[in-house]
Parts: C-alpha cells; structure tokens; sequence
C-alpha cells in the first residue's frame, strides 16, 4: 500500500528550469495540453493527468489545450466528447477557445508524411504486420525490411495512391526511416501510417489513412505551440520518437515531454477497454453507474470537484508506479462533506416509536443546527410528534452486555435534539417481529439536554416525525472489486473479482420532510449514517432516490 504524502513537484522542477534565464524557454508562457480519447468516459485516472495539465498551466499563469484525441476512426463517438468537455468544466478547469481535434491536423499530417519521404526519412512499405513482427529483431538481432531502400519517387506516388483509396486495409504502411538496429524498438522503423477504410465521426470519408498516434502527436503539440508535453509513465520510452518527429519536419515549435506514473487505486479497475466490457457486458448500470471509477459515476453517487482535485494533489506526482488506497479516496470526500454538508436526520431501517405519555395529536418544532462547522448556516426546524421513526437496531427486545440504546427497563436515551425518552415496552406481530417500541419521555428535557442535569448513560438516538417524514429508497455502495488487484488479464478473471454485494437497495426509508425538495449535486449528512445525495437520474419528488456517497467514519488515516 503506497504512503500518501506530499512531495516536490518534479514535473514543476523541469518547467522551472525551463523558463528560467538561459533555459530552453526562457520567458515563455508555459503550454500544455490534455488529450483524452473520446471513445470512452473520463475515469478518476485521467483525472490526475486532467489536474497535471490543467493544474500547471494555472500554477504557471500558462494555457492548456483540450484536444481530443480523434486520430483512430474505430472507436470515437460524439457523446463521449460531450461529456469529456462536462466532466472538465465540472472539476473547475476550463479551456477557453483552445478546444481542438486531433483529426483537425490530418491534411499537416499528411503533409509532413511526405516531408519526411522527401528527405529520404520515410518509405512506403508492403510488409503485413504479421511479417513485420517476424522480421523485428530482438535485442541482439537487427530487424530487417526488404523495403526500406524503394526510391523516394516510388514512395510518394505509392502514398499518394494510398491516400486516394486504391488499396484495401494493410497493403501498404509507411514507416519512418530510422535505426533498425536500436536498442529501443520504438525507433526500428516504426509505422506511422496505415490504411484504414473506416468512416471516421468528424471527417466521415474523407480520408483512408490515419496517422498513427506516435507521429501525430508530436505534430499537434508542435503545431499549437505547446512547451511541455505532460504523458504517462508508458510513453517514456516512446520519447525518443517524439522527438525524432518535431526535429525531422518543419513544425514551428519543440515541445519538451515529461512523464509521470499513472494513477493506481486497490479494489479499482481503470481500464477503459474492461469498463466498457463491464457496460456492454451488463454488471454494471452503465458508464455512470456509481460503483464505477468515472467522473460521471463518483458525480452520481455524490463525489464534489474539491475531493477529487485534493485526492490528487495529495497522492502528488511520482515518477515510478504506485498504487493508492481507495479508503484515502473516500476519506478526502468525507473529509470535504464534514465541512460543506447540511446534517439531517434520516432513519434507513424503520421501526416505529410511540412516546406514550406525549399528547396525542399534539406536534411541535425543534430547532436542529443544519451544519456545526458552518454556523453561518444557522438552524433548521424539524416536527415532533408521539410517533416516531427511528433506526431498526436502535432497539433490542434483549440486550447484549454493554448494549446502551434502547430496550425494556434500560437507561435513558436522548432523541437528537427533542427529548430524553426511556423504553418501556413493544409491540410484535403475529409472527412474533418486533414492530412498535414504546417509551416514555421527559417533558422537562427538551432540546434534549435534561434541565435538572442529571447525566444520561444511553446513546443519542436519531429520529423522524412519523407525521411529516417522507419515503425514499437509499441504495448503498460498496467497493465494485472485492480483490485488493482485480485480475486484469481476462474478462473472465475480472468477473470472479466482482463484488456481488457492492450494491444494497433499501426500501421504505424515512426522511426529515425537507428533503423532499433536495437537488441532485446537494450533499446532506445523515446522522450517524453517512453521506448522501439525491440520484440525478432516478430521483425525483414522487419517488425520492439518494445515493450514500460515503460513511460516516473510517478508521484511514493518511500516511498509513
């Protein structure tokens, strides 16, 4: 389990250098940009790479990009880049006019394709990949291409033939000339361009060659001016192509790029290809599901913009793998709602309690504090009235040893914020269930402090007006993995990891009546339950829905 601390920025230690006097970009304003793939929902991994870009560019008074990265027709789709743009305004972070595709360059690409043929730096080759890879060489052994030597004339009327669509897919790729004998298989002529006959969801038919990410990429930062090139872990051996790119063809700018580790988090999968699988496939509700690791889905089930953006900066930039716990993840949002959120009352497993010397018919308010760390918020008014509600196992026919809450003959208990009751009895059914507790109540101890000041040795206990409470259904959300590493290395392996109980819906809860007006985005403590927020897709005020975004307590504590 990875130690969470703060530490030096070594990303930031680079730029500063950079922009120093005598650094590479001296004086410049620094640029960076954020390239996600739209062929899937932004998860919380992409969410540390989104504050990296972003949160530099504001520490530097610099700019980012979005950039959508749309150079494989295979898999893009519109609704996904909706809602990379919705997630990223979500979190605080905004682009400006500085909102590109990477399909906006595929003409620059093409021309600097043929650049490089030119200079004798890029030839047309009629390698399938499966000789390809045969004839790749090993550490010890060169790779070899056959095609390597075809005149330049030769490659760029094969290329532009390629362009205009007389050859199916994997006839021909084009590759750049480079060292077949490096160490760094990244540089042994790799490809850079393929013919794909696939309509593409921006420039439809128009092209059927797409560039590969590795030539593109450096082309598109190069061409926006971008300085720092800020990529994951994976690419670090993929620099030295980037490089070769922007040295090699006529691009007004020399991007620098930087790598940092991935985002690993326990109990969590951040695969897109597997949470795809687990939508497509059914075990989940969909992208936004709340169980899963999106931005949609932590939104959902009640996630703010500051948890996430101080989980990772605590979790800080490393520059080797590591994995987080996903209780620190849950601890920074319980960390922020302790703060923010308004306290309730809400009872999610009810039993009904009958003060029996209260007056029937009679009601009253109290006066509640809506949020202890926010005393400009003030006070909130609930009912009280001789029936109650109140939670299940808040009462036991027969007590275990050291039981303090409720039961025949047992200590006085205080009703948040209303009065000291003392139980003297219940009530069961045909089949012997317990469904009504009775109690009596202190008339002399309203607001839940008794006058004479006599100690109370039982629990507080939360409470709801059975008159004036309303229902609800409150699902309940566990880790989705019960393995502390999901097996990745199949779908099939991944499915047994599935925690079948990661979801409990609960039914016929009761609710203080105000929340019948709550919006999704709003986020209320329950009292000693957790935190919750409405559903934004289910709930509505004919049938509330919340969703519990997190316990009350939990035993994490940073750096542990």
């Amino acid at each position: 389990m990875a130690e969470i601390t703060e530490s030096k920025n070594f990303i930031h230690a680079f730029i500063d250098e950079d922009i120093a006097e005598g650094g590479r970009y001296e004086g410049a304003t620094v640029h960076t940009r954020f390239p996600p793939e739209p062929n899937g929902y932004l998860h919380i991994g992409h969410c540390k790479a989104l504050i990296i870009d972003f949160g530099t560019a504001e520490k530097y008074n610099g700019l980012c990009n979005l950039r959508m990265d749309d150079t494989n027709p295979t898999k893009e789709d519109v609704e996904f880049v909706e809602a990379i743009k919705e997630d990223i305004h979500w979190l605080g972070f905004d682009w400006g006019d500085r909102f590109f595709y990477g399909s906006d360059y595929f003409e620059k690409d093409y021309e600097f394709a043929v650049e490089l043929i030119k200079k004798g730096l890029a030839y047309v080759c009629e390698l399938t990949p499966e000789q390809a890879k045969e004839m790749r060489g090993d550490l010890n052994t060169p790779a070899t291409s056959p095609f390597r030597d075809r005149p330049i004339e030769e490659s760029l009327d094969l290329f532009a033939r390629m362009r205009a669509g007389e050859f199916e897919d994997n006839k021909y790729t084009l590759r750049a000339k480079i060292d077949l004998a490096s160490g760094n298989f990244n540089m042994r002529d790799p490809v850079i361009y393929r013919i794909r006959h696939m309509h593409h969801h921006r420039q439809g038919d128009k092209w059927c060659i797409y560039p590969m990410y590795d030539f593109a990429h450096p082309i598109q930062d190069a061409l926006e001016g971008i300085t720092h090139s800020l990529c994951s872990l994976e690419f670090e051996n993929h620099r030295p192509l980037y490089n070769w790119v922007v040295e090699n063809v006529s691009v007004p700018h020399h991007p620098r790029q930087i790598e940092f580790a991935r985002l690993g988090i326990d109990h969590t999968v951040l695969s897109k290809r597997y949470l795809r699988a687990l939508v497509e496939e059914g075990f989940v509700a969909g992208w936004d599901d709340p169980r899963m690791p999106t931005l949609c889905g932590m939104r959902r089930r009640g996630f703010t913009p500051a948890s996430i953006r101080n989980f990772c900066e605590r979790v800080g930039v490393a520059k080797s793998p590591n994995t987080i716990p996903l209780a620190f993840l849950d601890f920074c949002l319980r960390e922020d709602l302790n703060e923010s959120a308004a306290r309730v009352m809400g009872v999610l497993k009810p039993i009904k309690l009958t003060i029996t010397n209260y007056p029937e018919g009679q009601s009253e308010t109290m006066e509640v504090e809506n949020n202890p760390n926010r005393p400009e918020d003030g006070n909130r008014l609930v009912t009280f009235s001789r029936n109650l509600w109140i939670e299940a196992d808040d009462f036991l026919a027969e007590p275990i040893p050291k039981y303090k809450r409720l039961f025949p003959g047992g200590p006085e208990c205080r009703l948040k914020g209303a009065y000291v009751i003392q139980c003297i009895g219940y009530n069961t059914d045909e089949n012997g269930n317990v469904v009504e507790v009775l109690a009596t109540y202190d008339p002399n101890s309203r607001g839940g402090d008794p006058a004479d000041g006599r100690k109370i040795k039982g629990a507080t206990i939360h409470w709801v007006d059975a008159e004036t409470a309303v229902d609800a259904e409150v699902r309940l959300y566990d880790n989705l993995f019960n393995a502390e590493s999901p097996d990745t290395s199949s779908m099939e392996g991944l499915v047994k990891d599935l925690n079948p109980n990661s979801l409990e819906i609960l039914q016929g809860c009761k609710l203080e009546s105000s929340l019948r007006d709550a919006q999704p985005g709003q986020s209320f403590q329950f009292m000693r339950l957790g935190y919750f927020t409405p559903d934004s897709k289910d709930s509505s005020p004919d049938h509330l829905v919340f969703n519990r975004s997190v316990s009350l307590k939990d035993s994490f504590k940073p750096g542990k």
